[in-house]
């Protein structure tokens, strides 16, 4: 045997040897693929039911919320009714308006006097005779 019969040989055996490297690699590969697919068909049998009780789950609590907007756009309705009702009232009636400001003033010096005794009783004077009394108090609010 020659050199280049040698040269040949192991020409030969090194391209065998990547042959059965690549088609090992090739066969590991497509074993993955297989692996791959099988994973995703097994997730697929999984989640297509919860997909499904997902989108039941949806379509259950949307039709309480449907109510609840139906019950919200009526007290929105009702609201602006009563402002309406309540603002043309007091645009007619000057002397419902009036009335209605001096309640108000009414019950705030209320609030504030309660909130002035709280601390401590308040003390008892004695009352002046009407030819004493000042008819102007500078603690007196108009």
């Amino acid at each position: 045997m020659s050199a280049g019969g040698i040269a040949g040989i192991i020409a030969a055996s090194s391209l065998l040897v990547i042959a059965v490297a690549i088609a090992y690699a090739v066969i590991r590969l497509g074993r993955a693929i297989d692996e791959v697919g099988a994973s995703v068909k097994a997730i697929t049998a999984d989640t297509t039911p919860l997909l499904e009780e997902a989108t039941t789950t949806v379509r259950l609590v949307n039709g309480p919320l449907q109510s609840v907007n139906n019950i919200t756009k009526a007290a929105e309705e009702l609201t602006a009714k009563v402002t309406g009702a309540a603002s043309g009232f007091m645009d007619k009636n000057a002397v419902a308006l009036k009335l209605l400001g001096t309640v108000v003033q009414a019950a705030t010096k209320r609030r504030q006097g309660k909130e002035e005794g709280k601390g401590a009783p308040k003390k008892r004077t004695k009352s002046k005779s009407r030819a004493n009394r000042s008819t102007y108090n500078e603690d007196e609010e108009f």
